[in-house]
């Protein structure tokens, strides 16, 4: 019987790098803004499409529906994002950010960046270029 290396589990090693990663990030925008993981996710996407579904941003973010959907009211009471009928299915909600939220998008977009370029400091050019076709490679082999 061949012995398990638990560290070298691809996906142990993966979930220890994201946990890494987003507890780093994560202590800037709890701190400073008072928003979790779901509502940043939220933002970030929001940020990227003028206006995008609950159902969108979860099944691009793999949160489960029900974080995503108490994640949007959070940032909705907080005047971050506005909520209105889709104009090409009003079954459908269509978000977007509201000045406000734009605004905090803005600087959670300047953070987030500076938290990059610190984590990526220490390696080379060449080092950061092999992590992200890695990175890359990955996703694309494990994406359903």
């Amino acid at each position: 019987m061949t012995a398990f290396d638990l560290d070298a589990f691809l996906p142990y090693r993966l979930s220890l790098l994201a946990n890494r990663t987003r507890h780093g990030f994560a202590a800037h925008y709890e701190h400073e803004h008072g928003i979790d993981n779901a509502e940043w996710r939220v933002l970030a996407h929001l940020s990227q499409s003028p206006r995008i579904s609950v159902r969108d941003i979860q099944q691009q973010t793999e949160l489960e529906k029900s974080k995503v959907s108490r994640a949007v009211s959070r940032l909705e009471q907080r005047g971050l994002l506005k909520k209105e009928a889709d104009p090409s299915d009003s079954r459908l909600l269509s978000l977007h950010l509201t000045p406000a939220g734009q605004r905090l998008m803005d600087s959670l977009s300047d953070a987030a960046q500076r938290y990059q370029t610190e984590a990526l400091d220490t390696l080379s050019e060449r080092e950061r270029a092999a992590v992200d076709r890695g990175l890359r490679l990955l996703m694309r082999a494990l994406s359903p």
